[in-house]
């Protein structure tokens, strides 16, 4: 008995102890203003390839650019082709403080006419950013995920797409990206979802655990948190801002339907005003079945098609339905299955209701 006592003590204290439910870390539902990466392009040859490659004029264009650079002049009137290079576009993300001498990885996208990039070997190419400056060199074998295979009758298979490759740490860096994180004297976070009360919140919790006027919500998104200048310790104090426990306000009520796919959903907070909802299906048949008269051939007649037409009408004999005033979510998907609704149907349903006026949700179609 007194063992029961205890455990019922110890759950009670990690109730008592534990973050609210649905809480969040600020960096879960937040991110530091400035910190992020950067989108990175190039263009590169990949050669080694076993007569899987393009044979565009701009691949060859590119090989006999590159010879010229490393001292081999083709003759003008020779037109380099080979099936073992292929034309490839790079990208890869600059993560935020990367430095010289780290790696990255690099996606290499065939955008010519190769068959496979399996087994090929991308020669050095520059990635540049979007102000046009070189930020790293790509160079280094691919691993290719998808293959290929033909007969001499034409038939092929193809798993996951060949020509489309990888390099695990394939690019250096070459050059830093500046950041206002270290010269700043606050830090701003913003909110993945722009949220009033969430940004009240988050600013109140700041100022709670560190003091108050420490943080200043701006405005939905933004919100100002005054921090050291000393670089060491500002990175100190972003780490325990990012860990400060939030309870983020609830989404305002939504309904998103993918028209494409069929796909509802609907948020805990849509409610639905008094309504009677009746659904029902209205289908129209016609059958045609001609028939044939074949007369006696010694009476000299012709044989003649008599058109034969059945019309039929089937409705769907769907029940009503009521929603009484501020129902949940719940009673929603309940009163809908009973009538065996499918998702187009609902999709219908809802939509009538939003004209109606009997639902307070935003209704969002993608």
């Amino acid at each position: 008995m007194n063992m029961i006592k205890q455990l019922i003590l110890i759950t009670g204290l990690l109730l008592c102890c534990s973050p609210a439910v649905n809480a969040e870390r600020i960096k879960d539902i937040a991110s530091v203003q400035g910190v992020r990466s950067n989108q990175l392009v190039g263009y590169g040859l990949v050669v080694g390839l076993a007569s899987s490659g393009d044979k565009t004029k701009f691949t060859g264009q590119s090989l006999r650019s590159m010879l010229a650079r490393l001292g081999l002049r083709l003759p003008p009137d020779i037109d380099p082709k080979s099936k073992n290079i292929a034309a490839v576009s790079l990208s890869a993300d600059l993560p935020p403080f990367a430095k010289q001498g780290q790696k990255i990885d690099v996606t290499v996208s065939s955008i010519g006419d190769a068959k496979s990039l399996r087994g090929g070997m991308l020669l050095m190419s520059p990635l540049k950013g979007a102000d046009g400056q070189v930020y790293a060199i790509a160079q280094g074998n691919l691993v290719v995920s998808g293959v290929s295979a033909s007969g001499q009758s034409g038939s092929s298979i193809t798993v996951n797409n060949p020509s489309v490759g990888r390099i695990n740490g394939g690019a250096t860096v070459e050059r830093s990206v500046s950041s206002p994180f270290t010269n700043s004297r606050e830090l701003i976070f913003d909110l993945f979802t722009p949220d009033f009360t969430t940004a009240n919140l988050m600013t109140e919790a700041i100022n709670r655990e560190l003091g108050a006027n420490t943080a200043k919500a701006i405005d939905a998104t933004s919100v100002t948190v005054r921090a050291p200048f000393n670089p060491a310790q500002k990175v100190t104090f972003t780490s325990m801002v990012e860990n400060i426990i939030v309870k983020p306000d609830d989404a305002p009520a939504r309904i998103i339907i993918n028209s494409r796919t069929g796909t509802v959903v609907i948020n805990g907070k849509v409610t639905v005003q008094p309504a009677a909802v009746s659904h029902g299906n209205l289908s129209v048949t016609i059958s045609e079945r001609p028939q044939v008269s074949q007369p006696n051939a010694l009476a000299g007649g012709a044989t003649a098609v008599t058109p034969q037409s059945k019309v039929t009408i089937e409705e769907e004999k769907n029940q009503m339905f009521l929603f009484n005033p501020g129902v949940s979510l719940n009673e929603i998907i309940q009163s809908v299955n009973n009538v065996g609704a499918s998702p187009s149907d609902l999709m219908a349903i809802l939509e009538a209701l939003k004209a109606a006026g009997s639902i307070h949700a935003e209704l969002i179609i993608i």
